[in-house]
């Protein structure tokens, strides 16, 4: 199912039965930003030496940390790796799912993140989700240092505590597929495919001008039973401006124009900006619906709490004022 025919569904692969790579409707006209953080107050003398500590731990040292990890710790540190921030409670969401009890998996995802940040794997942020009172619940956390090395070999990194920004933003990211994990695990959705920046970013050049990135914050591919649905996703907190959300708006249009991932994959993505209230929705869809030099049927707009049950396949508003 093409987006030529203005559905408010992601770019989409007929499939039968389980979802496959055969594409229908390959054709260009097919319709279907890594946003940094500035850093904020920190001990740099403490940073100093983390990132020192890190080179002190020896070859030896390090293969006998390696041995000791179990195949749950490795997933932990790459799932952060990925995300670059993850909290506690999206961790045990998506690493403790096996216990008996919410309380067990609670506990559990306390003590083997408490050994992680003791090894320097992970670090954990000042900050909390939800302050003091959400607990251990609410502790951030990154790569460590020797989580670093272990997975990248690099012991160089600099660890600098983010901006609040930058963190609130990050953690949406990862919530949106935590949640879509969860919805997998209800049976109501397939997640089949995701990345995370830079790993979605696309490089083009439109035109005669230079070249420029579009700057997806996810690239997520779902399913249904009969059908794959292609996403680029915008997360937006309410911090943008009307002419930042055109400009964005703009990009995705100039890549669409250049054929590339209709020619790679035979759709372009859908284009989806979620947003956590009803008037900030309200907000993006006016901004975009008068865009009058972008192809508007590229994008659809939800709210946070909607946006799994449109990457299922549900409907959204679309940009004439009715639903499809």
């Amino acid at each position: 199912m093409g987006m030529g025919s203005g559905s408010a569904h992601g770019g989409s692969r007929e499939v039968s039965g389980r979802p496959s790579g055969r594409v229908v409707n390959p054709g260009p006209g097919n319709l279907c930003w890594h946003r940094q953080g500035h850093p904020g107050g920190a001990d740099w003398y403490a940073l100093w030496r983390l990132s020192v500590s890190a080179r002190r731990v020896g070859p030896r040292a390090l293969a006998r940390l390696s041995d000791g990890l179990t195949q749950r710790d490795r997933d932990i540190l790459e799932s952060v790796r990925r995300f670059r921030l993850l909290d506690a409670r999206q961790i045990e969401q998506l690493h403790f799912t096996g216990h008996a009890t919410p309380l067990a998996a609670a506990r559990a995802a306390r003590r083997v993140l408490a050994r992680l940040a003791r090894h320097r794997l992970l670090i954990r942020l000042d900050r909390r989700v939800g302050g003091v009172r959400a607990g251990s619940a609410g502790h951030v956390y990154a790569l460590g240092p020797i989580g670093h090395r272990l997975l990248s070999g690099d012991s160089r990194r600099r660890w600098r505590e983010p901006s609040t920004g930058f963190v609130d933003h990050t953690l949406a990211i990862a919530q949106l597929v935590v949640d879509a994990r969860i919805a997998e695990t209800a049976g109501t959705l397939e997640l089949v495919d995701y990345q995370t920046e830079p790993d979605c970013w696309r490089s083009f050049q439109p035109g005669l001008g230079g070249v420029e990135t579009l700057k997806p914050d996810l690239y997520m591919v779902t399913a249904t039973s009969q059908t794959e649905l292609v996403w680029f996703i915008e997360i937006d907190l309410g911090t943008e401006s009307g002419g930042a959300i055109g400009r964005k708006c703009r990009t995705y249009h100039d890549y669409w124009t250049t054929g590339t991932e209709q020619h790679q994959i035979g759709v372009f993505p859908k284009v989806l900006w979620t947003t956590p209230s009803e008037r900030r929705r309200e907000f993006l869809q006016r901004t975009i619906a008068g865009l009058r030099t972008v192809e508007r049927d590229l994008f659809a707009v939800t709210t946070t709490n909607k946006a799994v049950e449109v990457l299922a396949g549900g409907e959204t508003v679309d940009f004439s004022g009715g639903r499809p």
